[in-house]
């Protein structure tokens, strides 16, 4: 990026060099004692505004709000030591779980639905905990465009746009991930630019430079174990330090050795160490959550037997399968639920008007089927008869005595597959019950084993597989997973397994033997984790958006709907006023490269024109001379010119404007990692998923006023800056109602408090 050129005005100072001099170095020291004043100065005002609007009224209101009804839960459950199934990985509720054990609540709120009172249950412990990793994030990005710009006004906006937009307020106040997976990722943007500045200044392998590599280190690997959204910072940070190596390795003055030093010891604090404590977060996770909870069903039987209170859990059963036995039939794919059926049927026009058959996540009677032979009514006496690879079999669902069953009926979701119900009386069905049991890779008369073994079920008649489609059923199935009969019967979802196995005349065998290890759990988890999180539909209701609609602010999102209502939204200054900053950079970065590029090619005419004409070269040398481009006269010391050091873009030793553009360039790309991965996404998306990419656009918005105002004289500088202060200061107490809690009519309503903020049809507060 071209730096701007700036004519040297005449030097206003009389005397001699060496008054000069003496002169500079006076002032120097005292100058850089007041800089440094003044940002403390500033830094406590951001910490005391920042903490005084976050901890305000941050116990109210004494309902479950939004998502406290989740994470609430799930904080309740890990001082319980229950497990349960969550898409998140589980830093955040961990976090949330034990700030909430540290504050005296025992675990026992069990968090229903919005709206329940909290009544005496301490709760206040967790929202304080929240807020206040929340209420971290100004300060820090305070701190990090100065590091950036070296620019007290730029710190000073960025850190305003983030501490008056009700709506990162709003989020920042309840028992939600959402604040603590925003102060990893700043953590980790703070560290980063902490790096440069530190490497920059040449403080590299210090004791410094060490703790900010750690610290960035660490506050990565928390971001991606809260959510995995955090992968966003994770490419961020990466990029930028490789583009720090790649200038090293530019630097003629150092050699090769340094890059592969800086190499090492960015791969051991920034890959290896994050890696570590990631899994070292999952293994705490899986020893805490020990006991067998509602979640157990979304894992393998294998994963279960180590849940205490789990059926498999030092269980004791026959190890082989029998014509007799009592069993459950799990999917073996990742999250894959149980073979279930129910009194109630398919809906009339969706196939045969019989009884339905879903798999079903969570441990039920339904679940239990009876495996009889095909061709027989009752069971074989004697010795039981065990079951193997090739067998023809009936499985009768026990609670209603009705047999599996397909037919030449679509299913009612996958129509390319075949209707599976549950048909007969009393376990007298016709020939479309019959099933060929088959080992998954098994040989003639195998024995079909207890949880280890992978089945499959084909039809007899219609020579299909029976299988697990993943498709949600709508409401006349409960929501739960449609099981349908494949044609094409190598479909991996049609994979099952024995779980439990009950038989009077089987000896039983300890299963402890087969219990995973850690790393294999840990496996599992991730496939179950991302399985779910791809899965994840809204629910009936629900008020769901759209990527194009979040930075243009267009709905919020109810947190509290009953007579004292909350309401997700930003501040529309402060969001309509980003995005043309937005707009206004990528203008500026446009027409800085055009610049560049024409600048570039005159260099390199002039250079040929130069090569062409000896005396050219003389002229060119007294121009040079007289016009310099350096604010320096012949009345100052002369400054000996040195060698530029290759130090990153953004990692200033010294404020200009191309170094402001260049540590734009890097949060507009923060922004665009963190908010356009969202359009390519499948899942229901939600408004708060903003806010992260929210944050580099208000950083970016405070780089870029700084580099506008910088050819203005410092006072109309300042006055503006306090005009825009101002503004957003009284936007902020107009929408506050929006965070703090409001009661009367909506804003629809001509009497209401907050009818003359409704700004667009689309917010509903």
């Amino acid at each position: 990026m071209a730096a701007s050129v700036v004519k040297t005005p005449k030097c206003p100072r009389r005397g001699s060099v060496k008054d000069v001099a003496q002169s500079a170095h006076r002032s120097g020291p005292t100058s850089s004692k007041e800089a440094n004043w003044n940002w403390w100065l500033l830094l406590a005002t951001v910490f005391l505004v920042t903490f005084a609007t976050r901890f305000y009224k941050v116990t109210e209101p004494d309902h479950i709000c939004w998502d406290e009804t989740h994470f609430g839960k799930m904080g309740s459950w890990y001082i319980n030591r229950t497990f349960f199934f969550d898409v998140h990985p589980p830093l955040g509720k961990m976090l949330i779980g034990l700030s909430g054990y540290l504050t005296g609540y025992n675990g026992t709120f069990p968090f229903e639905k919005p709206g329940d009172k909290y009544n005496e249950t301490r709760y206040q412990g967790m929202r304080y905990f929240c807020t206040t990793l929340g209420a971290l994030i100004m300060p820090m990005g305070f701190d990090t465009v100065y590091d950036l710009t070296r620019s007290h006004e730029a710190a000073l906006l960025a850190a305003a746009y983030l501490i008056f937009d009700v709506g990162l307020l709003t989020l920042n106040q309840y028992i939600l991930l959402d604040p603590i997976l925003l102060f990893f990722m700043m953590a980790s943007v703070w560290g980063m630019v902490k790096v440069s500045k530190s490497t920059a200044s040449g403080g590299s392998y210090g004791l410094r430079w060490w703790f900010w590599l750690f610290l960035t280190g660490t506050m990565l690997s928390c971001t991606i174990s809260v959510k995995f959204v955090g992968l966003f910072v994770v490419l961020l940070v990466g990029l930028h330090t490789a583009t720090e190596l790649w200038l090293i390795l530019g630097d003629l003055g150092q050699p090769i050795l340094e890059t592969v030093k800086q190499l090492a010891c960015r791969a051991i604090t920034l890959i290896v160490w994050p890696i570590l404590l990631y899994i070292l977060f999952f293994y705490i996770h899986l020893c805490v959550l020990n006991r067998s909870g509602n979640g157990d069903g979304f894992y393998s039987s294998a994963f279960q037997s180590r849940l205490i209170g789990n059926s498999l859990y030092n269980a004791s059963m026959p190890r082989d399968v029998a014509y007799g036995s009592l069993v459950t039939i799990k999917n073996h794919k990742t999250g894959g639920g149980y073979l279930h059926s129910h009194h109630h049927l398919y809906p009339k026009g969706l196939g045969a008007r019989q009884q339905q058959v879903t798999t079903y996540t969570h441990k039920d009677e339904n679940n239990r089927w009876l495996i009889r032979p095909h061709n027989k009514k009752g069971l074989p006496k004697g010795k039981p008869q065990i079951l193997r690879h090739g067998d023809i079999v009936r499985l009768t669902h026990m609670a209603t005595r009705r047999n599996l069953h397909s037919h030449n009926e679509p299913a009612p979701m996958t129509k390319k597959h075949l209707q599976v119900t549950g048909y007969g009386e009393l376990g007298v069905g016709d020939a479309n019950d019959a099933w060929r049991v088959l080992i998954v890779g098994g040989k003639v008369n195998e024995t079909v084993h207890t949880v280890t073994t992978r089945l499959k079920f084909i039809h007899l008649l219609q020579n299909c597989a029976l299988t697990s489609s993943g498709k949600q059923l709508p409401k006349w199935g409960f929501e739960q997973q449609e099981v349908s009969c494949n044609p094409n019967v190598r479909d991996k979802n049609s994979q099952w397994n024995v779980e439990d196995n009950e038989h009077k005349l089987m000896p039983s065998v300890s299963f402890s033997v087969y219990a995973p290890g850690f790393f294999a759990r840990f496996l599992e988890s991730h496939a179950v984790m991302l399985q779910g999180n791809a899965g994840l539909k809204p629910k009936e209701g629900e008020v769901t958006s759209r990527p194009w609609q979040w930075p243009i602010n267009y709905r919020g999102q109810f947190f509290s709907g009953s007579s004292y209502r909350i309401y997700l939204l930003g501040n529309p200054l402060i969001w309509w006023s980003n995005l043309v900053f937005l707009a206004l950079f990528v203008t500026v970065f446009l027409w800085n490269a055009v610049v560049q590029q024409r600048r570039a090619g005159f260099a390199r005419s002039t250079a040929q024109n130069q090569a062409q004409s000896p005396d050219s070269e003389t002229v060119a040398q007294g121009e040079e001379s007289e016009h310099s481009t350096m604010d320096i006269c012949s009345c100052c010391t002369p400054v000996k010119e040195e060698v530029p050091k290759a130090v990153p873009s953004w990692s200033p030793e010294a404020p200009n404007p191309a170094q402001s553009l260049r540590a734009a360039a890097w949060l507009f790309l923060g922004w665009m990692l963190h908010y356009l991965p969202f359009w390519a996404m499948g899942r229901v998306l939600y408004f708060h998923h903003y806010f992260p990419a929210l944050i580099f656009n208000s950083l970016l918005t405070g780089v870029m006023f700084n580099y506008i105002m910088r050819v203005l004289p410092k006072w109309i500088h300042h006055a503006i800056l306090g005009l825009v202060l101002s503004i957003l200061v009284y936007s902020f107490a107009a929408f506050s109602p929006l965070a703090y809690g409001m009661s009367g009519p909506l804003a629809n309503e001509p009497n209401s408090t907050m009818h003359n903020l409704k700004w667009l049809s689309t917010w509903e507060f």
